[in-house]
């Protein structure tokens, strides 16, 4: 097999979607070589908007979701724009939406009825708030907002502090991610049954799965979890800790990596310390744990501290900042950034032997593959430049 091309060729998506989930989603399957038409409003992807940074006239939060996608504007509130995209579904294997829930139901293409019928082998993928019913449904949803619905935030911060947004759209991209998956799930039950299938993905049900250890914990002992700031509420010693520079985070999970560390700082007499034996006594004693190891660690230089703890088997880092991992060489070696002209982003985590990610095309400007679609399904000119007289598309 040619290396060039991905593991998803030949497959086809139109993302309706915009701002971050869907847009993740379909970023995914374009760089492993999907062919993703991304249908906009004649406005625009708000993110377009969401700077500063801008490059050009885009955000850079726009750019960072939304390359390798082929980009049209096209205004599906009349007639004309559903009319096209109904056309764009001919042949397309996935549509990606986040609309409000009963939004295309309005416009009468729903799934059930309309869509499912007409494209029986389509895979609908439908990202919402909280989905269309129940006590929740059909409201809006944003990424900080699930956070604070959802209990994230509750046990974001430090202990006596409040409760904070983790500091990254975390629940937009793990529905990105949810989504990914499930458009890969229908996939390839559909090589079975031969015909498509809606998924539901919403930002609750994604956020509420990212609460482990602390569901498992509240179901097992009735206790609420509480903040703990950098601390694991399961395992000690799991935390950041002051040397005699900067700070270093220590995720130690089992008696022989405490052994490794304790071996590394000199103070095996830690190993014998009843408080301090195995993992449970010790998450019991983490503070007085956490004092005894700054005081080990006062007389280090943090910076040369983390290398030789990880190096010796200790999972153990220095607290980076992101100008530091972008300019780090081990970020440079697993091609984690990529270059295509004057854009710059990160790279794909799915690293496939024979058919890895490809990056072919930068983000497109609004509605700058408008016209090449549009006579791509085979329209003629007049008809074109009538859609575009006419209001109903742009680029």
């Amino acid at each position: 097999m040619n290396p060039s091309k991905g593991a998803l060729e030949g497959l086809k998506v139109i993302d309706l979607s915009r701002v971050l989930g869907g847009p993740y989603c379909s970023q995914a399957l374009a760089d492993h070589g999907a062919d993703v038409i991304k249908l906009e409003p004649l406005s625009g992807d708000e993110t377009r908007g969401w700077g500063p940074p801008f490059e050009g006239e885009d955000a850079s939060y726009y750019r960072g979701v939304n390359r390798n996608k082929q980009g049209i504007a096209v205004d599906l509130s009349r007639p004309e724009g559903i009319e096209l995209l109904m056309c764009l579904l001919e042949g397309a294997d996935v549509l990606i939406e986040n609309f409000k829930p009963g939004t295309l139901k309005r416009w009468g293409i729903d799934y059930e009825h309309v869509l499912s019928k007409r494209f029986p082998g389509l895979i609908h993928c439908a990202i919402s708030g909280f989905g269309a019913d129940g006590p929740l449904g059909g409201l809006p949803g944003y990424d900080a907002v699930i956070q604070a619905m959802a209990g994230l935030m509750s046990v974001n911060g430090e202990g006596n502090g409040q409760a904070l947004r983790i500091g990254l759209p975390i629940v937009d991209m793990v529905t990105g991610l949810n989504a990914l998956a499930g458009v890969l799930l229908a996939l390839n039950e559909r090589h079975r049954s031969g015909v498509g299938q809606s998924l539901d993905i919403t930002l609750y049900d994604c956020g509420v799965s990212l609460l482990h250890p602390h569901v498992p914990n509240y179901l097992a002992s009735g206790k609420t979890p509480q903040r703990t700031g950098n601390a694991h509420p399961n395992i000690a010693p799991y935390d950041s800790y002051c040397t005699g520079t900067e700070p270093i985070f220590l995720a130690v999970g089992n008696d022989r990596q405490f052994a490794k560390l304790c071996e590394q700082l000199g103070a095996s007499d830690l190993l014998q310390d009843p408080r301090f034996l195995n993992n449970g006594v010790r998450s019991v004693n983490r503070q007085a744990l956490k004092q005894a190891l700054e005081q080990l660690m006062a007389s280090h230089d943090g910076a040369v501290l983390a290398p030789q703890l990880i190096n010796a088997g200790v999972p153990c880092g220095a607290i980076s900042t992101i100008d530091k991992v972008v300019a780090h060489p081990h970020t440079e070696h697993r091609r984690l950034l990529v270059d295509i002209g004057d854009y710059r982003g990160i790279g794909s985590p799915v690293k496939l032997s024979r058919t890895p990610a490809t990056y072919r095309n930068a983000p497109p400007k609004l509605g700058e593959n408008t016209r090449a679609v549009l006579e791509g399904l085979g329209l003629e000119q007049q008809v074109i430049d009538t859609l575009y007289a006419a209001g109903i598309v742009r680029g």
